[in-house]
């Protein structure tokens, strides 16, 4: 049986692991580590859980021992999808290599940017970031790339896959070309394979198991449920109630408005129960992050940002809230549990709409996944056609009865309107003569006594309004308004 002292990792390096625990790598490691030693590029693949970080953390650190890195020059280069992944490799690297004297700097967003300064300006031998905030610091002139000699692109599909493309792209720009580059990741389609080869030269490709597979000591379970978000929200408090084995849980949702919906119907209902997404500032992220490994909470609400590559060993259950779109995510969530040989469980709620996404997670792994309580032809009717539905019904039937009427009032008006405008329009030539008597009451007006002052402005208003020869203004009619007629007289004065 192959140890770590088989592979050619240095004393100080073995030493550590020792202390950690470990005796026997896992294949993934044993596959990458003799490669690794000797400056090959590596393409490896494995399932999550089965310690890919230490497959590039342990060989890092035995040839990093020879040489020391210069000011603002790293020797070596991690790029990670995440600021938890980050975070997390960070911590590896503290751990292995605690017999090591090696600057660690970690580039991450949500951080200052003057305590980074302060990290580079000392050297780094291992930098780890993200690669928004690693070309920020390039951008201000804080890094000069020429000094790395190892890159490393961890949870490869993921960074080729959802918008990194051009941020690699530029960074393997600023590498000199005959760097060491090593690839990790669960999954490996063929189209991100193709780019993946764009960076590497005749790569070791190390796959120790099935790309896209599962871990065989995780129970996978389907819960068949409505579309309504109250429905699934009760459904997974049933059945997180029916746990007896549950110690801690992960709950994933696709939106980070269904983190935060989920965690405040959790926590009305009396769960310990915190929520991460990616939405939330770095302290608050790493905070919640914590205080779910220290066990200080149970349930984890959580987006896609806690499915990758979060080691978070003792995990008993993961719970899907919501289908995953993209297949290749449901073998990172459900990775989050029953990793180093541990058994755990993973119930996946499924609606209607949802069922072409399970299906093709089934087609991805390669196995049937078994219903719990039944399949959605089973379903009970929902809950609102039996309550609630029966005086929606009849208000949206009285609505549609109003809406009717008025819209035949409408209509039966608007033909009236028609009909009498119609003849107006025939005869308006007619009627003309016998409006305007109807438009002279000046003897009327002028015969009702009414003090001195009124009766000059009537008299003077009437024998304008009587004897206005002027053209009638276009677009009123017969009917001039008052305001025209005002400063008709005002212009006449």
């Amino acid at each position: 049986m192959t140890t770590f002292a088989d592979l050619g990792l240095s004393p100080k390096v073995l030493s550590a692991v020792t202390d950690a625990g470990y005796t026997i790598p896992t294949p993934i490691q044993a596959g990458a580590i003799p490669p690794a030693l000797q400056r090959r590029d590596i393409c490896g693949i494995a399932q999550t859980g089965t310690g890919k970080t230490a497959s590039f953390v342990l060989p890092m650190l035995t040839l990093l021992e020879k040489g020391r890195a210069r000011a603002r020059m790293p020797r070596t280069l991690i790029l990670e999808p995440t600021r938890e992944l980050a975070a997390q490799v960070a911590e590896n690297f503290e751990k292995y290599g605690k017999n090591h004297k090696l600057n660690i700097a970690l580039l991450i967003g949500g951080v200052s940017f003057d305590e980074q300064d302060r990290k580079l300006e000392r050297g780094a031998d291992v930098l780890i970031c993200t690669p928004g905030r690693l070309l920020d610091h390039c951008e201000r002139g804080k890094l000069l790339m020429t000094g790395v000699e190892i890159l490393v692109i961890d949870e490869a599909d993921r960074m080729l896959d959802m918008g990194f493309i051009p941020d690699i792209e530029r960074i393997a720009k600023l590498i000199p070309f005959t760097r060491q580059t090593l690839f990790f990741s669960a999954t490996m389609p063929p189209e991100i394979q193709k780019l993946a080869d764009r960076f590497l030269q005749n790569p070791e490709r190390i796959e120790v198991a099935k790309p896209s597979s599962t871990a065989k000591t995780v129970t996978q379970k389907l819960i068949a449920c409505h579309n309504k978000d109250y429905e699934k929200r009760a459904a997974l408090r049933d059945i997180i109630r029916a746990q007896d084995d549950l110690k801690n849980a992960i709950i994933f949702c696709n939106r980070k408005k269904d983190v935060a919906d989920l965690f405040r119907s959790l926590d009305r209902h009396g769960f310990s129960v915190g929520a991460l997404h990616g939405d939330m500032d770095q302290r608050s992220r790493t905070t919640m992050l914590q205080n779910f490994k220290d066990n200080n909470i149970t349930l984890l609400v959580a987006s896609d940002v806690a499915a990758r590559g979060l080691d978070i060993p003792d995990v008993s259950h993961v719970f899907n809230f919501d289908v995953p779109i993209h297949a290749e995510d449901y073998v990172h969530r459900i990775g989050r549990t029953g990793r180093a040989g541990r058994s755990g469980a993973a119930f996946t709620l499924v609606t209607k709409s949802d069922l072409k996404y399970a299906e093709a997670i089934e087609k991805l792994i390669g196995q049937k996944i078994e219903w719990l309580n039944g399949d959605l032809s089973s379903l009970p009717a929902p809950m609102e056609t039996v309550e609630r539905p029966r005086k929606g019904k009849e208000s949206r039937d009285g609505s549609k009865r109003r809406s009717d009427r008025r819209n035949k009032n409408e209509k039966q008006v608007e033909e009236e309107m028609i009909e009498a405008v119609e003849p107006v329009a025939e005869t308006r030539a007619e009627r003309q003569p016998e409006a305007r008597p109807q438009q002279q009451p000046a003897p009327v007006r002028n015969s009702r006594p009414s003090p001195a002052n009124d009766d000059g402005r009537r008299e003077r208003r009437n024998r304008h309004r009587d004897h206005d020869d002027g053209p009638t203004p276009v677009g009123f009619g017969d009917d001039i308004p008052a305001f025209m007629l005002i400063a008709g007289l005002a212009a006449k004065g």
